[in-house]
């Protein structure tokens, strides 16, 4: 069978030309909407909820992305199971920068915990930017007698599952620091999962648990005010707000966690339309005001680029999906 080379590279140019006019009307219509973007009132969706960390967070920034924007910004708190159902509903959302999600540690490992999963945090939503990261504190409570992270691993040792560490969920990142702590010192503490970071955090001021690994923002009160006792940080280094108190690898190598908190949107999101709310966004994170909040309470205004946020996503995913997997993590 004889092939027509020229029909052939007629039909080449043909599908080229075509190739050529869908990319250009699809500049065509992105253009008109960045331009107009936004046109009505954006909604923030937090999938955690009220009070917690990653909505401290969006409070302090709205403000501002509401000056830099011009239109309201309505704050949804929708933490049911997990922050999942949420977040399976936004990976739906239009993809016009209307709704945007705010993620923190739990966006990238609950696939790895709940079977009801439907959507996949590094291929269902555009990076925008990283906000802030916080290192994480062990605490114990002072009636136990610890001053440092060996002296609670010595105890942990000899106490066995009668020591109890409180946890701020079970599907948490405070969880997920517990598990890594224990698999890297060989401790059998009893692991105590708590609804939100408050509850542990009133059991151990309580004395009902020995120990805690959270949030900075959330300890950090109460060990100014001598009610919890500091043990180690979770960062690689020591932190200015807390100078004296030595990293965890320190004493446990390699040890390291952070929290953290971002911001994403609807995977088909133009990137002129992400590039404004990124630039409404990192102008509330620069202002005076807003860092010096995040400051007092020990947390790391960082501001990304959508490419820098996802790569770091992506590296969060696979080193808690390996700890999950690992310490046998499950979600009942």
């Amino acid at each position: 069978m004889r092939i027509d080379h020229t029909v052939a590279r007629r039909a080449r140019v043909s599908g080229a030309a075509r190739l050529a006019m869908l990319f250009g009307a699809t500049l065509a219509a992105t253009a008109p909407q960045a331009q107009e973007y936004p046109n009505k009132p954006i909604r923030m969706v937090v999938p955690y909820p009220a009070g917690g960390v990653t909505d401290v967070a969006i409070r302090l920034v709205a403000p501002k992305m509401i000056e830099a924007l011009g239109q309201p910004i309505v704050i949804e708190n929708l933490p049911a199971a997990g922050g999942v159902v949420a977040t399976n509903a936004a990976a739906k959302a239009a993809p016009d920068g209307h709704t945007l999600i705010a993620t923190f540690d739990s966006f990238v490992t609950n696939p790895h915990l709940y079977q009801g999963v439907h959507h996949d945090p590094l291929k269902d939503f555009a990076p925008v930017s990283l906000m802030v990261k916080a290192p994480q504190l062990l605490v114990a409570h002072p009636g136990v007698g610890v001053k440092t992270t060996a002296e609670f691993v010595d105890l942990a040792k000899r106490q066995g599952d009668r020591l109890a560490f409180a946890t701020a969920g079970a599907a948490t990142s405070s969880r997920f620091s517990v598990e890594a702590f224990k698999g890297a010192t060989g401790i059998d503490a009893t692991v105590v999962s708590y609804k939100g970071g408050a509850a542990a955090l009133n059991d151990l001021l309580g004395g009902q648990v020995a120990g805690f690994i959270g949030s900075i923002s959330l300890v950090i009160g109460h060990v100014q005010r001598g009610k919890l006792v500091a043990l180690g940080v979770s960062s690689p280094t020591r932190i200015k707000l807390l100078p004296d108190v030595p990293p965890i690898r320190e004493t446990v190598a390699g040890f390291e966690a952070q929290s953290w908190t971002g911001m994403v949107v609807p995977v088909s999101t133009p990137r002129p339309i992400i590039d404004r709310v990124r630039g409404a966004l990192l102008k509330a994170l620069e202002s005076p005001d807003v860092r010096g909040k995040f400051e007092a309470q020990g947390v790391e205004v960082v501001g990304s680029t959508p490419e820098e946020f996802g790569a770091w996503m992506a590296q969060e995913a696979k080193r808690w999906g390996a700890v999950i997997k690992d310490r046998n993590i499950r979600i009942e």
